[in-house]
C-alpha cells in the first residue's frame, strides 16, 4: 500500500473522521464504522486533505482535464482545497467550479462557483463518501448544462465498498451507469488491512472482536 494511504488512514483518526463503533447510515444500515468528513474543521487538515486528494488524483486521472467539479455544500470547499494543492505539489493549473444550492439572480449570477465551464472541458468530480450514488444522479446534469463539457471521473475520500442499488458497489455502479472512472484515496479494505492488530499511538483500533463485526457487516451488505 502507498505511503500516501497509510497516512491518510492514520489522519482521519487522528481528525476524529474515522470512527469505529455501533453507528446507523442515512440508508438504516447498521454499520461498525462510521466516515464523517464534517470534523476536517482546520486550516491545516484542509490543506492536508487536499494534499491526499491531489495524490488520488494523479494517480488515477494524470491531469489530462480541466475542472475539478465539487457538489455543494460538502464538495466547495474538497475542490478549492484540492485545486490548490495540485498547483502547490504538481504545478498544475486546474480550475475548480462548484454548483449553488439555489440560482442567484445578481452580482456573479447562475448556479455555478469559481471558474465556469467551457466547450470541450474535461471534468472530474470531488466528494466525501459515496455510499448509494445518488448525489451524482443530481450533479450531471448540472455539469452537462453548462455546454459541451466531459464528465469523466469521480474522486471520494473512502470506497466504503458495500453494495449501492444492486449486486456491485456504488462506484462499479457509477462507473457502468454513467461511464465515470472512479477512484478513492482509500478503501475499507486497505483501512483494515492497515489497521487489524496493528498498534497506532499505543492502540489497538481494529482487533479481533471489530474485525469479526466489519467482516459480518460486509457479509451481510459487501459486494458479492
Amino acid at each position: 500500500m502507498e505511503q500516501y494511504k497509510q497516512e491518510f488512514i492514520e489522519f482521519m483518526i487522528d481528525c476524529e473522521v474515522l470512527k469505529f463503533g455501533d453507528f446507523v447510515t442515512k440508508s438504516g444500515r447498521k454499520t461498525p464504522f462510521f466516515v464523517n468528513t464534517g470534523f476536517y474543521r482546520t486550516g491545516t487538515q484542509l490543506r492536508k486533505l487536499g494534499e491526499y486528494y491531489a495524490k488520488a488524483i494523479e494517480q488515477k486521472f494524470g491531469f489530462d482535464f480541466d475542472v475539478l467539479f465539487g457538489p455543494a455544500y460538502k464538495g466547495i470547499p474538497l475542490t478549492v482545497a484540492a485545486t490548490m494543492a495540485i498547483s502547490e505539489l504538481y504545478g498544475k493549473e486546474i480550475r475548480y467550479c462548484s454548483n449553488r444550492k439555489e440560482v442567484k439572480d445578481h452580482g456573479d449570477k447562475g448556479i455555478l462557483l469559481g471558474s465556469p465551464m467551457q466547450d470541450k472541458d474535461k471534468v472530474v468530480i470531488i466528494e466525501d463518501v459515496t455510499t448509494a450514488g445518488t448525489s451524482i444522479q443530481e450533479t450531471l446534469p448540472i455539469i452537462k448544462a453548462q455546454g459541451d463539457v466531459s464528465p469523466i471521473g469521480l474522486v471520494v475520500s473512502v470506497d466504503r465498498m458495500e453494495r449501492g442499488q444492486g449486486s456491485k458497489s456504488a462506484l462499479a455502479e457509477i462507473q457502468e451507469t454513467y461511464g465515470l472512472e472512479t477512484t478513492a484515496i482509500v478503501t475499507m479494505a486497505e483501512v483494515v488491512e492497515h489497521l487489524y492488530n496493528r498498534p497506532y499511538k499505543g492502540k489497538i483500533i481494529i482487533d479481533d472482536t471489530l474485525k469479526a463485526a466489519i467482516d459480518a457487516y460486509y457479509e451481510q451488505y459487501g459486494v458479492k
